[in-house]
């Protein structure tokens, strides 16, 4: 070796041919071989080529052992042994072998065993403790120890095993087992709660509780009661007294095949359970609750990890992959819908399991406490088995820890980080000095092997630990202390020393590790750079400013708040709910669109101080002043309950809530406060009387009668299901008397016959029901000639006196001249402030009439419609319909007129011109399902009709369903449906974003005239919610959709409707041109789109946002967007505008709704440095509450 000039197979052939001359390979050649190196390295002997060459890189690989030479003295005196050994593994690598150093370690009863046992300095000296009592033992044999776990405190460790027991164990008592002068308790609780082999057992980060899966597919919680337990033990048992009171606190149930493992994330705001069904379960650490069911291994799921960051973790399955989990932590007050896109799968890695044995029992994985490294068990390196490192953020590895020969079945870091340097001579320093972490592996083949991260050798191999398969490994909080549990019942403690692991870090460098993956920092994300931030910071600006006005009105310290904007109706009245046309009866004052007119909404200021009254102030101080007589005479004021002082009481209201209602704070989440799951009949039992009077009433006294004579004759003839037929006087309910029919004149009533019925109406699609001839028609309107029931009334004063009526008398008996053919006309009469304005005639009975200050119109039941000027000139000539007019409205110079076929007629009475040829109702009434039926069916009935500011027909029914119809795409489109009424989380709903939502550039402007349909949406979702409930008819569909929710594949099903169902508001929003309802449904969408993160929509949405604001656009174009015209409904117009919004306005207010959305700033940030968002001062920034 020391003559040659260059080491490879001549030199391996000539060592070879000398050794077999002396007799071959033996240990003693081998030690004398070491021993002339040793003198040579001692001797500093010169060398030729080969021996120097071989010198250097036994060298370069022993540097990893300088730090640790100069703090132990003793190191010194074998640093040569460990050169020359380098330098045989070079040159004579068979000799390395006879010495016993193996792939894994020194072999037991060689040299190098001896060796490394005299210089326990570089060797491992960990202590070995094995209780005899530490076991789950049985009558025949001990149990198999499936699991086990240190508390956070280090005092207990819990095992599992096949006897269905979880038994906790003092370690102190552990610790000291070798001393048999030790006399404390050693079991400190044991429970018996699962039916079967308990396979996993873990405590929670807090210490507060322990969770166990077993066979049984349950997984049980269980926590300490602080009162003593009992003193004596379970009858029937051998079991020593408890000296710890555990009670099992939840059972959960939620697998359908055995549980295999579980773990806590590390703030235990989660726990999750994996088992043989493929399914990873998430449940709340606060209430228990089932957050989610995760449906993505197509096999047995064998082991989970959590990320020390508390942001993701990892399954292993026997579908040989491990999926990586990113999650949010939830809230105490989470519950699954709000956790329906939390817990996204961040990364399937397949890639070191591709060929990996599906005979392990387990797959349990460990991250490590840096949070870089997942350790994987049962992966492959070729045909080896071995333990893959996964790199976190690339979640892929190049390392692999190869030395077991039957799989790895389970793997654990130490939870704490080392260092080869002692703290306590040299300050830590974590920019010069390295840190490293430990791990520990086990499995099949019944070894434990140890590694440090910066060694590629094992720091220790342990062969033949125990006699059957390893199953779980546990570090101490100290990180020195491993315990390991085999199938063959066994429990075996190494405690580790200082000099072998090195000495551990304080736990702020744990934090400050972690610190770059954002653990601490709550749903922080990742910044994209210092763009992200200002876009994050301008997007919560204007979030406070809304926060501090709320608070500040709240404490009563902020000035008067503003008129609640109402569905865009900027003058603070609520819009009256309803009111419909239905067939020319008007029963309420109807909406117009949202707009007030101006005459309307003027008030005097004493009845606006009046209506700014709190009306429950006087009753308030009257309870405060009430006086009571207590029981020996005395007037005593009675105490008033502070809950009850409030204008509202502090119990959940079950009733729906209007969306005009202005609250002082709301949560920014949206409530569905609506309670589908019965039905509403309007009135109870008994009717409008019994709501009144109420219906205890009892039964009139008779003279001469019992008193209970009455009800027991009412009784008797109530059998058989008989319902008798009572009177309702004013002493009580009365048996009803037989009554002479009535004789001579009666009077009229208020219909005089039916209409004469069309004939086209036997062959007609559609037919609608037809108004009654009725004798005198009036409809009144307001001082300036605006209809009550075709128009809008808010702000003005119902009680005031009517100014404008029109009126319509029919004749009521046959004509003079005795013939049918022949009847007297109907006389129309307009009057003002009971002054005649005009007197017309018509020759036809008047069905129905409407008009407003720009017109009147009556239709006639032989189908004619005639309008007069508000003067009284005819304006045109009569209009001619296929049958009678069943709904006249009118809106502005807009004149709606349906006739019974089903036909809707919309003409412009300023211009004389229709919008669209007639349109037929046949597709919104079910036409295509009833129509294939033999015989005429019945569908859903038009419950009210009414026009838009632009002359858009819009049509509710029975069934609930809202339509308008769109003359630019010739279709009907529904707008409202009892779909969204059971799915979406904005129906109804009272969300803060959208309530306060205000801008300068809006509150500029004159709302009258840009509300050009606000409120039409609203005020259809709610004739949805009050036809449904009436009819009962949400029950059903509700008990379907909870149905669904707890199924698989339909984990989003809940966020994908509410996202649609605001998607539908947009498209609505547009159709109808609503401006100010389509920017706060346009924000809710935005708002919500950050919040599940969706990049593709989001990306799509500031795209067609930004459509063509930054390319030259022609002036007639500028000039038609100015003018709001309809060119601007459509996302894909060449203006600047959109739906009379300015595109950059709408842009720049969901670029501040995403900026603080972290996940989407990559997206969003180059938009807002397009639009200069950054770079705006805060006094020029509109206020919004995103």
């Amino acid at each position: 070796m020391l003559d040659a000039d260059k080491f490879g197979p001549s030199l391996d052939v000539t060592i070879q041919s000398l050794v077999h001359e002396a007799g071959g390979w033996s240990e003693y050649l081998t030690e004398k071989l070491l021993a002339a190196l040793e003198a040579v390295l001692r001797a500093a002997e010169p060398m030729n080529a080969a021996m120097q060459e071989a010198f250097n890189k036994a060298c370069e690989a022993a540097k990893v052992f300088e730090g640790f030479v100069a703090d132990h003295p003793v190191a010194t005196a074998v640093f040569c042994t460990i050169i020359a050994v380098g330098i045989l593994v070079l040159l004579a690598p068979y000799a390395v072998e006879i010495l016993g150093f193996g792939e894994l370690g020194p072999i037991e009863g060689t040299w190098a065993a001896a060796w490394q046992s005299t210089y326990r300095g570089l060797t491992t000296a960990m202590k070995y403790i094995r209780p005899v009592w530490l076991t789950h033992s049985g009558e025949k044999k001990d149990f198999e120890v499936y699991s086990c776990h240190v508390s956070p405190d280090g005092k207990r460790l819990v095992t599992a095993a096949g006897d269905g027991f979880v038994r906790i164990w003092s370690t102190e008592a552990i610790y000291n087992a070798p001393d048999p002068s030790y006399s404390k308790p050693k079991q400190l609780c044991s429970m018996s709660n699962h039916s079967g082999t308990i396979h996993s057992v873990r405590f929670s980060g807090t210490g507060k509780y322990l969770a166990s899966g077993s066979d049984d597919r349950i997984v049980c919680i269980y926590y300490i009661d602080p009162s003593p337990p009992s003193e004596f033990a379970t009858f029937g048992s051998n079991e020593a007294p408890p000296v710890e009171n555990w009670k099992i606190s939840r059972r959960l149930i939620g697998h359908d095949n055995d549980v295999q493992d579980l773990g806590w994330s590390y703030d235990s705001s989660i726990l999750v359970t994996v088992g043989l069904d493929s399914k990873v379960v998430v449940w709340s650490g606060y209430t228990f609750e089932k957050l989610k069911t995760l449906v993505s291994h197509q096999s047995h799921v064998k082991g989970l990890t959590f990320d020390p960051a508390n942001k993701y973790f990892g399954t292993a399955s026997d579908d040989r992959t491990i999926k990586i989990w990113r999650f949010t932590p939830p809230g105490p007050n989470s519950g699954p819908h709000d956790q329906m896109n939390n817990f996204q799968l961040e990364k399937t890695i397949s890639a070191p399991f591709i060929a990996s044995p599906l005979t392990t029992y387990f797959r349990r994985c460990s991250w490590s406490p840096d949070g870089n490294h997942i350790a994987a068990a049962n992966a492959v390196n070729g045909p080896v088995s071995s333990v893959a490192i996964i790199n976190r953020g690339a979640w892929d590895g190049d390392i692999n820890l190869i030395g077991h020969e039957q799989p790895v079945e389970v793997c654990a870091f130490s939870p704490r980080l080392f260092t080869r340097h002692d703290p306590a001579r040299k300050p830590f320093d974590p920019k010069t000095t390295p840190v490293h972490t430990v791990i520990a592996c086990a499995g099949q083949d019944k070894a434990l092997s140890v590694w440090i991260t910066t060694n590629p050798r094992p720091l220790c191999i342990t062969q033949e630990l125990a006699v059957k398969s390893i199953s779980d490994l546990a570090w101490t909080p100290d990180g020195k202390t491993l315990i390991v549990t085999s199938l063959d019942g066994t429990v075996v403690v190494l405690v580790f020393e200082t000099s072998e692991i090195g000495y551990e870090v304080s736990l702020d460098e744990n934090e400050k590790a972690l610190a770059k993956f954002g653990a601490g920092r709550r749903g922080a994300g990742i910044v994209e750079g210092t763009d992200g931030l200002l876009l994050e910071e301008k997007s919560k600006e204007g979030e406070m400013r809304g926060v501090e006005g709320r608070m500040g009105a709240l404490m009563g310290d902020a000035g008067p708040s503003p008129e609640a904007m109402t569905n865009g109706n900027g003058n603070g009245v609520p819009v009256q709910p309803q009111g419909l046309l239905t067939n020319g009866v008007s029963v309420t004052p109807a909406l117009t669109n949202g707009q007030a007119h101006d005459q309307d909404a003027a008030k005097p200021d004493e009845q606006h101080s009046k209506a700014k009254e709190d009306p429950n102030a006087a009753k308030l101080e009257r309870l405060k002043s009430r006086v009571t007589i207590t029981k020996d005479g005395k007037k005593r004021i009675a105490p008033l309950l502070v809950s009850s002082a409030g204008n509202e009481s502090s119990f959940p209201r079950t009733q729906l809530m209007a969306s005009s209602s202005h609250q002082g704070a709301q949560n920014d989440q949206p409530q569905a406060i609506l309670d589908l799951s019965k039905p509403f009949d309007g009135l109870p039992k008994g009717g409008l009387a019994s709501l009144l009077l109420g219906n205890k009433r009892r039964l009139a006294a008779v003279e001469g009668v019992e008193d209970d004579h009455v009800e027991k004759r009412i009784a008797i003839a109530s059998q058989d299901g008989a319902v008798p037929i009572l009177s309702n006087t004013i002493n009580g309910l009365l048996p009803a008397k037989n009554t002479v029919a009535p004789a001579g004149q009666q009077p009229t009533p208020d219909f005089i016959r039916p209409a004469v019925t069309n004939p086209s109406l036997t062959v007609s699609q559609v037919r609608l029901a037809v108004p009654k001839i009725r004798s005198h028609i009036v409809q009144s309107f307001g001082g300036s000639g605006v209809t009550l029931a075709g128009g809008n009334t808010n702000g003005s004063d119902q009680s005031t006196q009517t100014d404008v009526m029109i009126e319509a008398r029919n004749p009521m008996q046959l004509s003079v001249t005795g013939k049918a053919h022949d009847q007297e006309p109907c006389r129309v009469t307009v009057t003002k402030r009971g002054q005649p304005v005009f007197q017309d005639y018509l020759p036809r009975s008047a069905l129905l009439v409407t008009g407003n200050k720009d017109f009147w119109s009556v239709a006639c039941e032989d189908g004619s419609v005639y309008a007069w000027t508000p003067v009284g000139r005819r304006l045109i000539n009569a209009l001619v319909m296929e049958s009678q007019p069943v709904v006249l409205e009118c809106q502005d110079q807009w004149l709606l007129c349906i006739t019974a076929g089903g036909l809707c007629y919309v003409w412009d009475m300023v211009n004389l011109s229709s919008p669209h040829p007639p349109v037929s109702l046949a597709p919104i009434l079910d036409i295509a399902t009833h129509g294939l039926q033999e015989h005429p069916t019945k569908g859903p009935a038009i419950t009210g009709a009414r026009l838009n500011s632009e002359g858009r027909i819009v049509v509710t029914l029975t069934n609930g369903e809202g339509y308008a119809y769109s003359p630019s795409m010739f279709a009907w489109q529904r707008l409202s449906e009892l779909w969204w009424m059971v799915g979406s989380q904005y129906w109804n709903s009272t969300d803060s974003s959208v309530g306060n939502l205000r801008s300068t550039s809006a509150l500029g402007n004159d709302t009258s005239s840009s509300n050009v349909s606000a409120g039409v949406i609203p005020f259809l979702e709610r004739t949805t919610t009050n036809e449904t409930l009436a009819r009962g008819r949400a029950q059903i569909l509700s008990r379907l959709v909870r149905q669904l929710l707890s199924r698989e594949g339909f984990e989003g099903f809940e966020s994908g409707v509410s996202i649609a169902h605001l998607e539908n508001r947009i498209a609505a929003a547009m159709m109808l041109g609503a401006k100010d309802e389509f920017q706060v449904y346009l924000y809710m969408y935005a708002k919500r789109l950050g919040v599940e993160g969706l990049k593709l929509k989001v990306e799509e949405l500031l795209r067609g946002l930004l459509g063509e604001i930054y390319e030259d656009v022609k002036e007639e174009a500028k000039a038609k967007a100015r003018s709001r015209n309809p060119d601007d409904r459509h996302w894909g117009n060449e203006t600047d505008m959109l739906c009379g919004w300015p595109r950059r306005e709408l842009l720049k207010g969901v670029i501040l709704i995403l900026g603080k959305n972290r996940d989407l700033q990559r997206i969003t940030v180059p938009y807002a440095k397009v639009l200069g968002v950054m770079e705006e001062q805060e006094e020029g920034v509109d206020e919004m509450v995103s």
